[in-house]
């Protein structure tokens, strides 16, 4: 098969599978299987999407059958990204049926939940087509899984925010309160202490922290929970001087007119931490 999947993301997704097959077969193995389906039976698949959706995570199912057994053939029809209609048949399997079994849940599981964030982003994306703003998620993901969600948030057609504390300054009011709430003292001295490639995010609530901020020169600038009036308002006081970030209960039925109040960004943390998995078949042919 063909993947998007970088080399890096692909050598973290085998020692994912792995961690999952022990979390599931145990020291045992497959009870099930191994108890009533003889070694030499073989049997076809497919993996079918059951509703709507967009493909994220297709390496998952071909790490974990491969885990299992080398004789499994996993051949890919929908690529990651590819939107999908119910009955779509996302892979097709042909081998020992045991090996098969055993892995479904494994494979399904990552394979559901990325492509229920591919989905989810996707549909966001769709809502602003036409708008010059992207779409991003945030650090809300599930534990131990970021770069595969994020990966997933890509898959859909959005962008990824930073990828934890390490790449990137982000200074919420929690931050500023620890300063003794001097936004400037905030900015200048994280400006001394990063390099020269990394940016800084300031986070706002507020027009009145919005003009005090903007004389200290922030890349970014996040407004959160503003309404269209103060975003509107927020963008022209801006005026081009950083990058503008929209954040806070956005949905899908708001997204459009947020992105249309002319900031750049829209970050959304339950693409990755709420957004339902879609559901897929193992259908056995």
């Amino acid at each position: 098969m063909s993947s998007s999947l970088s080399p890096l993301l692909r050598n973290l997704v085998i020692p994912a599978v792995q961690n999952a097959l022990l979390e599931d077969l145990g020291s045992t193995g497959d009870l099930t299987s191994n108890s009533t389906i003889p070694p030499e039976t073989r049997l076809k698949a497919s993996v079918v999407s059951r509703q709507e959706g967009c493909i994220a995570g297709t390496e998952f199912l071909v790490a974990t059958m491969a885990e299992l057994s080398a004789e499994v053939d996993v051949k890919i029809h929908t690529e990651d990204g590819t939107k999908v209609q119910p009955r779509s048949i996302v892979a097709t399997l042909e081998g020992p049926a045991r090996a098969i079994l055993s892995g479904e849940r494994v494979g399904l599981n990552y394979l559901g939940h990325l492509s229920g964030i591919a989905s989810a982003t996707r549909a966001i994306v769709d809502l602003v087509a036409g708008l010059p703003v992207r779409i991003t998620c945030t650090r809300k993901t599930t534990p131990g899984l970021r770069a595969f969600e994020k990966y997933a948030v890509r898959a859909g057609g959005g962008h990824n925010h930073r990828f934890g504390l390490y790449d990137g300054v982000m200074l919420k009011d929690n931050h500023i309160a620890a300063v003794g709430g001097d936004i400037g003292a905030a900015i200048s001295r994280a400006r001394a202490h990063i390099g020269h490639m990394v940016k800084i995010e300031l986070e706002v609530d507020t027009l009145e922290q919005l003009e005090i901020a903007l004389p200290h020169r922030p890349d970014i600038i996040l407004l959160d929970n503003m309404s269209l009036d103060q975003l509107r308002q927020a963008v022209k006081m801006i005026n081009g001087r950083a990058l503008v970030e929209a954040s806070g209960g956005i949905t899908a039925q708001t997204a459009r007119a947020i992105a249309e109040t002319g900031v750049d960004v829209l970050s959304l943390g339950w693409l990755t931490h709420s957004a339902p998995c879609l559901d897929l078949g193992l259908d056995i042919l």
